[in-house]
Formats: structure tokens, C-alpha cells, sequence
């Protein structure tokens, strides 16, 4: 009998408040938690399915909400860091992203009680000697590529890599220690697997692209946002496109995903399988790290 195959459904631990659809919008919100009860759900879901993944958190949460990130390292998933503001990387100049980077490690890591080596960027915005910056920040992988079809007003075009590799597979200047691992595409179609793709083409979509590449070897990487598992509010000026299929929709969706017959695990352990991850496996000596 074959292996289960393992997948990492990821999440990126940010509110609607954070996300660009938002913040350049006409419109404005009171309730600037909107999101949070999808936090609740996830951690639900996980735990239900018995599911362990890498939560990549902006760290102003852990400020104003400490007693969330505290849940989730406790139920046994691994911290990551979005950076603590969620601003995009390459509208910043190099001393405040250094500092992004640097704070919202030190945050997490005091709020979680645990290592936070992995980093993802906001809407996979990366700047000239990102992952320079990550080494200097004391990470040791990145989860920012995305090896997509350019996408017009979107991302791609700039990326192949397609399963865990050297950072330096991606940019010929980085640090050789940083270990990438990049968010799945559909092969062939090369679209994303998740996020608004999950939304636009719905769960068959995404559970084929998962098979798919586990045919071939490759373990899917998911990742969904925590707003997209509650009824947004209506703003003016917020794309139509966000609102797609948000709500009770999406929590069918993962449900449906969370149902295959994959194994879920972090991205921390993914690296560790493939030997790209620096880190002493006993550090911490937390369920989250594993």
C-alpha cells in the first residue's frame, strides 16, 4: 500500500483590514476584526481533521490579539511571519522592511513561545535582496514564490520553481541557507491552487491540482485567509471578485479539501523531509515546529 500523500494547507493569519482590496477602497468599516471568527473555524476544521499546518501571521495581531496566536501554536501548528503591518515589500524602502521583517519575528516568537524560521510576503510582493533580508532577520525559508502564469494586475511570470528547493534556485544572490517553498500551481495551466483560484474555480478544481502533483512527487502548498470563511460587509470600492464565494461557501470548500485522503502537515516539516531546513529539529521543543 502507497504512502498518504502530504499536503500543507497554510494559512496567511491576516484580517479583511489588512488585505490591498481593502486598504484602497473608497469605503471604510467600524468593526475592524472582521476575519477573526475565521480564525475560530480553522482552528475547528484543523482539529477536527486532525490537521497541523504553518499559520503565517501578521504581528500586530499578536499584539492586539495575543490570546489568538497563543491558540493556535498550542493546538501543535507552526508560526510563520506576514510581516507585522501587511504592507507591500516593494512600496517600502529597505530600512522599514528590514524592520517589518525583524519585529514580527521577535513578536511571534515572544507571543507563541515558539522558533519562527518561515516567512511569507503579503499578496507575494518581494523586493531586491528579499531573502538577504530574511537571513539577516534570523529566518530560514521563505514561502513567497508563486511559479504562476502572469497574470495581468496580478502576480507571475517571474518564477518556475514548483517544489522545495534553495533560495538560490529562485535568486542567484541568495544566502545558499535559505530554503524556498513555493505556493502550488495547477500544472500545465499554471494558475494557482488556492486563494481567489479556490474561489473562482471551486474545491474539484483544487483537489485535482493536489492529486496531480503528488503523482508526481510534489507536495502541494495551499493557502487560504481567514476572512474568506466569514460574510464580508459591503464596501464601496471593494472588488467584486473579493466577495466571490466568501462565507459559508468557503468553509464547504475546505471542508471538502480537508476530507481528501492527504496528510496535512507544516511547511516546517516539509523542509525538514527534504533536508532544507537549517534548523536543529529539536529546537523549541514544540508540536509547533514539527
Amino acid at each position: 500500500m502507497s504512502e498518504t500523500p502530504q499536503a500543507v494547507l497554510s494559512v496567511d493569519f491576516e484580517l479583511f483590514r489588512h488585505t490591498p482590496a481593502y486598504r484602497t477602497a473608497s469605503g471604510t468599516m467600524a468593526d475592524e476584526t472582521v476575519g477573526l471568527d475565521g480564525v475560530d473555524f480553522l482552528q475547528s476544521a484543523f482539529e477536527t481533521h486532525d490537521v497541523s499546518t504553518t499559520w503565517f501571521t501578521v504581528s500586530e495581531l499578536a499584539e492586539t490579539n495575543p490570546t489568538a496566536v497563543e491558540s493556535i501554536a498550542k493546538g501543535g501548528h507552526e508560526i510563520g511571519s506576514h510581516t507585522r503591518t501587511h504592507r507591500l515589500l516593494s512600496e517600502l524602502d529597505s530600512e522599514t522592511r528590514r524592520e517589518e521583517l525583524r519585529t514580527s519575528r521577535e513578536t511571534l516568537e515572544a507571543v507563541s513561545d515558539a522558533p519562527v524560521t518561515g516567512f511569507r510576503a503579503p499578496a507575494f510582493d518581494i523586493a531586491p535582496g528579499h531573502f538577504q533580508d530574511l537571513a539577516a532577520a534570523g529566518y530560514e525559508y521563505d514561502s513567497s514564490v508563486v511559479a504562476s502564469r502572469s497574470i495581468p494586475g496580478w502576480y507571475g511570470g517571474e518564477f518556475e520553481l514548483v517544489e522545495p528547493g534553495p533560495a538560490i534556485a529562485v535568486w542567484d544572490s541568495a544566502p545558499p541557507e535559505i530554503a524556498e517553498l513555493p505556493t502550488s500551481v495547477m500544472p500545465g495551466l499554471r494558475l494557482p491552487l488556492t486563494g481567489t483560484w479556490l474561489r473562482f474555480f471551486g474545491p474539484r478544481y483544487t483537489i485535482l491540482g493536489m492529486r496531480l502533483l503528488a503523482r508526481r512527487g510534489v507536495v502541494p502548498v495551499l493557502y487560504v485567509h481567514p476572512w474568506e470563511f466569514v460574510d464580508l460587509p459591503s464596501i464601496e470600492g471593494v472588488p467584486k471578485r473579493v466577495y466571490w464565494h466568501t462565507g459559508a461557501w468557503m468553509r464547504r470548500a475546505i471542508e471538502r479539501i480537508l476530507a481528501t485522503d492527504f496528510e496535512f502537515v507544516t511547511a516546517r516539516k516539509v523542509l525538514r523531509q527534504t533536508d532544507l531546513d537549517t534548523a536543529d529539529p529539536d529546537q523549541g521543543a514544540s508540536e509547533a515546529t514539527k
